[in-house]
């Protein structure tokens, strides 16, 4: 953890590679859920349009992946992000009040930042667009979602 701390470009690229998995979790989640069977088949013509339709014949089995993979996006950001944010903040708060009340001030600073960050890229955007276009979203994330659920699916049985 120390070497995140200290290389903000490391945590910052890791950032948004969690926060970029965890939109892909969450589109994925309400793509499935509002996509409309006969408008899928209707693109069963390509091979991602033919992952999209088999996403959604096993429903219960993707949605548990897609919260399996959104959970672990969430532990990530909360191991790596967060205490980075925390360690950026000290050196700040501490030059104007006492160390102990820096620190809790950092720390909620920290999870207010890296909440929001979470809870408007890595969710609320995605969920919104995959709600908009749900066959769409459901053919593009189809492939990857396979292959995803083809890593997993020992552990979510």
């Amino acid at each position: 953890m120390i070497a995140l701390e200290t290389n903000p470009w490391v945590v910052t690229a890791w950032t948004v590679v969690i926060i970029a998995l965890s939109a892909f979790f969450v589109a994925a989640e309400f793509a499935l859920m509002a996509a409309k069977q006969h408008r899928l088949e209707r693109r069963a013509s390509s091979a991602a349009g033919r992952a999209a339709l088999k996403n959604s014949a096993e429903l219960t089995l993707v949605l548990a992946g897609a919260q399996l993979g959104i959970t672990i996006c969430t532990l990530a950001l909360g191991a790596i992000t967060k205490p980075a944010v925390h360690h950026a903040l000290m050196p700040l708060l501490e030059s104007g009040m006492p160390t102990a009340v820096a620190d809790v001030v950092a720390f909620v600073l920290a999870l207010i930042i890296v909440t929001f960050l979470h809870l408007v890229i890595g969710e609320m955007a995605p969920k919104s667009w995959a709600i908009a276009h749900p066959e769409d979203s459901s053919v593009l994330l189809a492939l990857p979602l396979r292959g995803y659920m083809w890593l997993t699916r020992p552990i979510l049985r």
